[in-house]
């Protein structure tokens, strides 16, 4: 499996967004190291999809493609959005509060190592000798990343546990949304789970943070433009193309710098410390890379 140049584009565009991401929402929902404030952490989430929104919308219009889903396909729609985004999203920005970022997105990005699982266990996929070498040293790579956090994560079980479970659902869309067959455009099928999302988050904002709402302070305001443009306006619809033009192992492997880079950004933004293991696992990481998407 190769990139061509749009591909190649599209992901380095897709690794810079979310890795960069990942201290900017640690940023948003719980403030500066020094000054330490945090903010409703689904009221952020809900905040930035609604500003993301018209930016997807604007994209729809542009390229004229049409919003309409037929009532037929609406059920496999929501199937869709559970999978890939409802799940992920719920449980990623409540999770920050309590783990470092560069940590959050190792967990996140367990999801590689899932997708393969799920493809050999449900879809009846099989590795490749590249492929599963590329699968190890993924995982090789989040275990490196993990092993001077076992202390760190010990104090916050819950919610490390549950990121992991939300990859593994996230992993398991990958291949749901590959094997689709709703006759929709790509963007029609993105707008639209952001949308559903979006009024769920809103939901659960309301009805378990209103209490805490409050205006929120210009570090947070960045923190949710970063958002709503770069990756709910861009990063999802790219991560979407991805997923569904390059094969589910394929795809999630391609993104494995992603955590790195939320690793070295957070130590750069937020003082987040680092270790040999990150250096390391950096190098397992391009391997990965490497073993499944260059030419022999």
């Amino acid at each position: 499996m190769t990139l061509d140049r749009r591909q190649l584009v599209v992901l380095v565009l897709l690794t810079l967004v979310w890795g960069l991401n990942w201290p900017v929402m640690k940023l948003g929902v719980s403030g500066w190291p020094q000054e330490p404030r945090t903010y409703p952490p689904l009221t952020f989430r809900a905040l930035s999809m609604l500003l993301g929104l018209p930016v997807l919308g604007a994209a729809l219009l542009w390229l004229k493609v049409p919003f309409r889903v037929g009532r037929e396909h609406r059920a496999e729609l929501a199937r869709l959005t559970l999978a890939n985004m409802l799940v992920w999203h719920v449980v990623i920005i409540v999770a920050l509060q309590q783990l470092s970022s560069g940590r959050a997105a190792i967990l996140g990005y367990t999801m590689p190592i899932f997708a393969a699982l799920w493809g050999a266990l449900l879809f009846g996929d099989r590795l490749g000798g590249r492929q599963a070498f590329g699968v190890a040293a993924a995982a090789l790579g989040v275990a490196l990343l993990l092993k001077s956090e076992f202390t760190r994560l010990a104090g916050a079980p819950l919610a490390a546990a549950a990121v992991v479970v939300a990859a593994a659902v996230w992993g398991y869309g990958t291949h749901r949304l590959r094997r689709s067959t709703v006759p929709l455009a790509l963007l029609t099928i993105v707008f639209w789970m952001t949308a559903s999302t979006a009024a769920v988050m809103a939901v659960l904002a309301f009805a378990l943070e209103r209490d805490a709402w409050r205006w929120p302070a210009p570090h947070v305001w960045f923190a949710v433009l970063y958002n709503a443009v770069g990756v709910f306006g861009f990063a999802h619809a790219a991560w979407f193309y991805l997923a569904r033009t390059l094969p589910p192992v394929a795809s999630g492997i391609s993104v494995m710098l992603i955590p790195v880079l939320g690793t070295f950004s957070g130590a750069w933004v937020l003082g987040e410390p680092l270790h040999w293991q990150d250096w390391a696992a950096m190098v397992a990481m391009v391997v990965a890379i490497a073993a499944v998407l260059l030419r022999r």
